[in-house]
This record gives structure tokens, C-alpha cells and sequence, in this order.
């Protein structure tokens, strides 16, 4: 909204100043720094109202002991990150682009079945909260939503997007697109599906799903800026899309509100995200990589969520598979996600979120060489 007014104004009167509006690394820059303040601003708020409508994480069985520590811990938190992006992103991007239209979409959507997820185990104290089938329905919604757009109506978004409507670039390929076909819509669901669940696996210590999004927001901040802009993506030899630039503003909402909350989710943490925020954020992520048709480098640049999750199948899979052969079931890991796995090993919770901090960088710069080496 401020984009339309500065704007206007600019061409009105000339105000000196007032250009820099237009450019949407400034906006970018002003779409975190807002998204800090209300976080730093909203986080004492929310805490306090929290604690005393005794919204709390209940005890969880299926963590180390350890963790019977935080039980009280106010969660719903996630709410002070949805807010810290929601509103940056409509002050400062141009709200009719389509691809800021869709990613506030599935923020507030997922954001949405995430807090009735939370509410029912938290208010109505169901352990199970939402049943697991009901928010898979409304994680493949979301997605069918952004699948169906993109497939049956590209000229929505960007006139010129039906030439690549169905296709996705190759890291470390150049000028070669894999067209997935009548495969793309599934393919969407199960991206949009699959990280918001990874995500939500990952919130497992304090501060780590939060950092590590924030990370991942952030190198999804420059591909963005990058695909929609002509000269750029001409010399990077990836496709140019119109009016992408804008998610930029976005994803810098996002890195400004992961590091705002990340100062009350950092261990110990005062706040937990709870499925409000993990399930939003992760189908955001996984929403970004295929608006800006980067979905192949999800894996590489999710690379924490991916691990996350693989040891969580596995750990189940050979489980059920020992158990069915030898009558007893046996483990991989000493516990499932990966993160439990080595708090069992003796290691500190800080340390931990720490190296995974470490590999999440590691991997936001293979990432971003992706561009280059190819």
C-alpha cells in the first residue's frame, strides 16, 4: 500500500526521494526492517497474552526427557511470525502482482490450518489436534490452488509465463527446463505438502526451524530478485519471469521476522512457533521454489528439512520392516528426527542448532553457485 502512495505522489509532484520507492531492493530492505520492528514490537504481547490464557506446549512423551522441561512454554508463537510477514508485504510490494497475491495465500491459508491444529491441542486440549488427514486436505488444497493457476492460467501471473508454465530449471544446467507435463500440478502438491511437513518435523529445538527458515528466506530473497530481472537472469542464463522481483520483498519480510522471533525462540526459548507458524512457513518455502521455478534446487537448499524428514521414514520404515521379520522392532537412529538423535548422543541443544545453522549456510552457497557453475 505505501508502494501506491510513494509512488503516486512521486509522479505527482516530483517529491525528491520519493523514486527510490520504485526500486524493489529498497523496498526489499524496508519490507525486513518492518518486519523486525513489529516482531520486536508483537512478541512481548502476544507472550504475556499467551501465558495468561495459559496457552502452553504440553508435555511431549515422544521427546528426550529433557524436553519435559518446557512443558508450559507459551506456543501459538507462530502467530508473531505470520504477522511480521503478512504486513510488511502489504505495505511495501505491489499487491496486485499475482505472485505476491499467491504466496499471501498460502502463508494465510496454511497459517490458518495450522493454528486450528494448535487450537484443538492447546484450547480443546486434543492431544492429536487437527486429525492428520484433515490438514493434509488442506495442504493439498493450497497446492491444487497454485498447481491449477499456474497450469490453466499463466496469463494471470505473467502474459508470457505459458511458455514455461509446466517446466522447471536444472541446477548446474544451462539453458535446459525438465517440462514435467500433466505431472506438474502433482508435482506442486506433493513440493507444497511435503515442506510444510518438513518444516513442522524440524520444530523440534529451540530456534532451529526458525534460523534455518530465516536462512532459506533469504537465498530464496535473491533468486527471486534475480529471475525478475531482465538483465540478470539473461547473464545467469535462467528464464526471465515478469514481476517476480516482487517475492523478494516477501521472502525479506520473512528473513526480518524469522530474526525477530528467533530473539524469543533462541534457547531457552519464551515462545514456541507451534503448527501456526511451521506449517505456513514451510509451504511457503515450497511455494516460492516453484514460483520462481526453482523446485529442483529444493532439496539442495532444504537441505535440513530433507534430512529431517528422511530420518523420520526411515527410522519408521525399518521398524515396522525388523519388527515384521525378527518380532522386534529396531532403530537406525537413537531417535527420530534427526535433531533427537544426537541431544541423545550427550549433545547440547545450542550446539546443535548451531551446526545445523552451519550446514544450512553451507548450503545456501551451494545453492547460490548453482547459478554460476553450470
Amino acid at each position: 500500500m505505501l508502494y501506491y502512495a510513494f509512488t503516486y505522489l512521486d509522479r505527482l509532484y516530483d517529491i525528491p526521494g520519493f523514486g527510490l520507492f520504485r526500486f524493489i531492493t529498497f523496498r526489499a530492505g524496508a519490507a525486513a526492517v518492518t518486519a523486525l520492528i513489529i516482531a520486536f514490537w508483537l512478541g512481548p504481547k502476544v507472550i504475556r497474552k499467551l501465558r495468561e490464557l495459559q496457552i502452553g506446549e504440553a508435555a511431549k512423551t515422544e521427546a528426550p526427557k529433557t524436553h519435559l522441561t518446557k512443558a508450559g512454554t507459551p506456543t501459538m508463537g507462530g502467530l508473531i511470525v505470520l504477522a511480521s510477514i503478512l504486513f510488511p508485504t502489504l505495505l511495501w510490494a505491489d499487491i496486485r502482482n499475482m505472485y505476491v497475491i499467491l504466496i499471501l495465500f498460502v502463508t494465510a491459508a496454511l497459517g490458518a490450518v495450522g493454528f486450528l491444529d494448535d487450537y484443538l491441542k492447546v484450547v480443546k486440549k486434543k492431544p492429536k489436534g487437527l486429525i492428520g488427514r484433515y490438514k493434509i486436505v488442506g495442504q493439498v488444497t493450497v497446492g491444487l490452488v497454485v498447481g491449477g493457476i499456474i497450469y490453466f492460467a499463466p496469463q494471470w501471473i505473467d502474459p508470457d509465463l505459458w511458455k514455461l508454465k509446466s517446466s522447471t530449471t536444472i541446477p548446474f544446467l544451462k539453458n535446459l527446463e525438465l517440462d514435467l507435463g500433466w505431472l506438474y500440478i502433482p508435482v506442486v502438491v506433493f513440493i507444497i505438502t511435503a515442506t510444510s511437513n518438513a518444516v513442522n518435523l524440524t520444530d523440534g529445538l529451540d530456534g532451529l526451524a526458525i534460523g534455518t527458515v530465516g536462512i532459506v528466506g533469504t537465498t530464496l530473497a535473491v533468486i527471486a530478485y534475480v529471475s525478475g530481472h531482465a538483465e540478470l537472469s539473461q547473464y545467469l542464463t535462467i528464464p526471465f519471469l515478469r514481476g517476480n522481483g516482487e517475492l523478494a520483498i516477501y521472502c525479506a519480510a520473512l528473513g526480518g521476522a524469522a530474526l525477530g522471533f528467533l530473539w524469543f525462540n533462541s534457547y531457552p526459548a519464551q515462545v514456541f512457533m507451534g503448527d501456526t507458524g511451521s506449517l505456513a512457513l514451510g509451504g511457503a518455502i515450497g511455494a516460492m521454489c516453484v514460483l520462481i521455478k526453482k523446485e529442483l534446487l529444493l532439496p539442495t537448499l532444504g537441505g535440513i528439512f530433507l534430512i529431517e524428514t528422511l530420518s523420520v521414514i526411515l527410522q519408521r520404515g525399518y521398524f515396522k520392516y525388523t519388527k515384521k521379520k525378527y518380532g522386534e522392532g529396531r532403530r537406525i537412529f537413537r531417535m527420530a528426527p534427526l535433531h533427537h538423535h544426537f541431544e541423545l548422543l550427550g549433545w547440547p541443544e545450542p550446539k546443535i542448532v548451531t551446526r545445523f545453522y552451519i550446514m544450512a549456510i553451507l548450503l545456501m552457497i551451494l545453492s547460490l553457485a548453482t547459478f554460476k557453475v553450470r
